[in-house]
């Protein structure tokens, strides 16, 4: 239709009344946006504390800065990360002193569990074999803490703790594999600039998906920082997605899982008579055994199994987990760790943990497929929670009113943009960091009751690394009998710092 003079002008007319008397109820956004008082840029905090802790007849003095860096990109502030770091007093050579970098998964987990539970000089108060206590809790001096061999930085990726986003920039790029390890990267190296410890014997610590990010950063830091570490502590790792994953066409996690099973199954009593009276290892090795020969090569075949072959399968799987025969055969030989974590105790109307079997949970359902809550996790969370907040506040001096966030959903969903079509693998760049920086040692420290990152998935991954012959021996393992958190069943903790402090040893040159 063709506008003629005048309804052109009244249009025009009506169009500048518009912009000059917005519509009730319209936003002026620009005008709105101008009355925001604007963002302060972050800046670096520190609370500086001096501490001392006595461990068998020994004083060891040590400094303890609670603060942030602030990262910066194109010379703008990227990112505020929160962090704990502690020094010993009185080196007269730090370049001799070896500096550990330590965090925990989620992803989206702050990295308060190996520092109030493992490494840190405070360690919270469990029960003996890590059961939960009773309010009030109560933090003690640590007398397996990691201080003794090295100094500690505990990293709080953004959004965990009290890291976050700067102001103007996007949460979600640090939501990822790759914006992880790029703003975790940056933290180690401006670091290392600020408290002078470039010459330092560098390790880095990783629990969970922590070991996912370990094990990458190994290469990245190589690749991009030229930063190549003496050693990595990987504890309840996970490097090969693969191996955890329950997914229709992927049944490498049944046969992974299985040892597992078989773990929680003995220490519940559920085994027959035979597994249980042999002992836990014992039980194991039969367990290893079936799951790497017949179970796998029965799964191999899928419905190409014979009828007496998947009896007998059926039977020996019943055999490793005290499931039933007909449990086994209804689940087609597949039994996921949430089914498993629901039927082992349905008798009892009890389910177990995932990241501890050994504790039991009470769900409203007896009849339903997967459990309600893991009580393993429940066990924990408090406890931590209370303890960090009010040790960072108290003892460490650091004031801030933000949340600390111990573990958040808010970085979800995590991108994983490298690995797109096919499953997180990592152990690829663990290798080729090894490969290019043949001085690194990996230790991988596991739980026997561990549902979350099973032992037998790392033993698995290991022996996949594709490492050359002189190589092999760069790498070791540890096992206790607890669970995901290792360090909370106090025998394990003590195992773990004995372990640590000869791999520390051993993966730093002699002059």
């Amino acid at each position: 239709m063709k506008l003629t003079p005048v309804v052109a002008a009244l249009l025009m007319i009506t169009a500048l009344q518009a912009q000059e008397h917005p519509a009730p109820g319209a936003a002026n956004e620009k005008n709105a946006d101008a009355s925001k008082p604007a963002e302060k840029p972050p800046v670096d905090t520190s609370s500086v504390t001096k501490h001392s802790i006595q461990i068998n007849g020994q004083t060891l003095n040590y400094t303890a800065t609670a603060g942030t860096l602030v990262l910066k990109k194109d010379d703008k502030p990227w990112a505020s990360m929160f962090y704990v770091a502690y020094t010993l007093d009185g080196v007269a050579d730090v370049s001799k002193r070896p500096i550990t970098f330590a965090f925990n998964g989620g992803p989206g987990s702050s990295s308060v569990w190996l520092h109030l539970g493992a490494l840190g000089p405070k360690r919270v108060v469990m029960g003996p074999e890590g059961e939960q206590p009773k309010p009030p809790y109560r933090l003690v001096d640590n007398d397996d803490t990691a201080l003794q061999f090295t100094d500690l930085v505990f990293i709080d990726p953004v959004t965990t703790g009290f890291s976050r986003a700067a102001p103007g920039q996007k949460a979600e790029q640090f939501h990822g594999f790759e914006g992880d390890l790029e703003s975790v990267s940056e933290f180690i190296r401006l670091y290392s600039v600020r408290a002078e410890r470039w010459a330092s014997p560098k390790f880095l610590a990783g629990e969970s998906y922590g070991t996912t990010r370990a094990a990458a950063l190994s290469q990245y830091l190589l690749d991009n920082e030229g930063i190549y570490l003496n050693g990595i502590t990987l504890i309840s790792s996970v490097l090969n997605f693969e191996t955890i994953s329950f997914a229709p066409g992927n049944d490498l996690p049944y046969t992974m899982f299985l040892p597992s099973y078989t773990a929680a199954a003995w220490y519940h009593k559920k085994l027959p008579k035979d597994l249980q009276q042999a002992g836990l290892e014992k039980a194991l090795g039969e367990s290893r055994r079936f799951a790497g020969n017949e179970y796998s090569v029965a799964l191999l075949k899928g419905d190409k199994l014979t009828a007496s072959e998947r009896t007998s399968v059926a039977h020996e799987l019943a055999r490793l987990t005290g499931l039933s025969e007909t449990y086994v055969e209804q689940a087609n030989l597949r039994i996921s760790m949430e089914h498993f974590a629901k039927e082992l105790l349905r008798d009892e109307r009890r389910t177990i943990g995932r990241y501890d079997s050994r504790l039991e949970g009470i769900d409203q359902d007896a009849t339903g497929a997967y459990p309600d809550y893991d009580p393993s996790y429940a066990s924990v969370q408090g406890v931590y929670t209370a303890m960090f907040n009010n040790y960072v506040r108290a003892e460490l001096g650091y004031k801030s009113d933000m949340p600390y966030q111990i573990l958040t959903d808010k970085v979800q969903p995590w991108k994983y943009d490298r690995f797109q079509n096919r499953y997180v693998n990592v152990s690829g760049m663990l290798r080729d960091a090894m490969t290019e920086n043949p001085a690194l040692h990996v230790m991988i420290a596991a739980g026997y009751y561990d549902l979350a990152t099973p032992f037998f998935a790392a033993e698995y991954t290991v022996s996949h690394l594709g490492l050359g012959p002189s190589l092999t021996d760069h790498v070791s393992l540890t096992y206790c009998e607890a669970g995901h958190m290792l360090y909370t069943k106090k025998a394990c903790l003590d195992s773990l710092h004995t372990s640590m402090a000869e791999f520390y040893q051993k993966a730093i040159p002699t002059p």
